[in-house]
């Protein structure tokens, strides 16, 4: 357990980020990459985040759990899709003395029509779909087309010595 008097933290902490969702076609498949990256460094370097948490934490302190439930869930209501990325462990763990080969994570009851869940386990990424068929139809070529897509991503940053 926590010692007293530790400056570290005790418990789950999740934060969350509104992004913009583009579709676009890019020669360079690691310009993909280039974009996403610098759009989450622009949200990392403004008060978005701040301002978000100083206004669900008065909203939880003035009207409780249940408004600040309902107004978080109003907003994740009007989002297109979820996102998850969790680094594992770099080397095999266990379950009660069995080791485990797979590792994936997923929630269910989400009000959007996608959640995607990447996780990685002993240099391996594992990606996780979760859809609503009257939205997204046929969610086994969505999985193979993001697999074909982060392959895409992955030799171009083998060919260009990136590793």
């Amino acid at each position: 357990m926590m010692e007293k008097g530790s400056k570290a933290k005790w418990g789950n902490w999740i934060g969350s980020m509104l992004l913009p969702f583009a579709i676009a076609l890019y020669d360079d498949p690691l310009d993909y990459i280039r974009q996403t990256k610098a759009t989450i460094d622009r949200k990392k370097h403004s008060h978005e985040a701040i301002f978000a948490y100083f206004i669900i934490k008065t909203v939880l302190k003035l009207f409780g759990a249940k408004v600040a439930a309902f107004l978080y869930r109003r907003v994740l209501n009007h989002t297109t899709m979820c996102f998850s990325n969790v680094v594992g462990p770099m080397e095999e763990i266990g379950f009660y003395g069995h080791p485990m080969a797979f590792l994936a994570p997923s929630v269910y009851g989400q009000p959007q029509g996608l959640m995607i869940h990447f996780q990685s386990y002993i240099n391996k990424m594992t990606f996780v779909l979760s859809v609503d068929e009257e939205i997204i139809p046929d969610p086994t070529r969505l999985c193979d087309d993001l697999e074909e897509s982060l392959k895409f991503i992955k030799d171009a940053v083998i060919a260009r010595g990136l590793v």
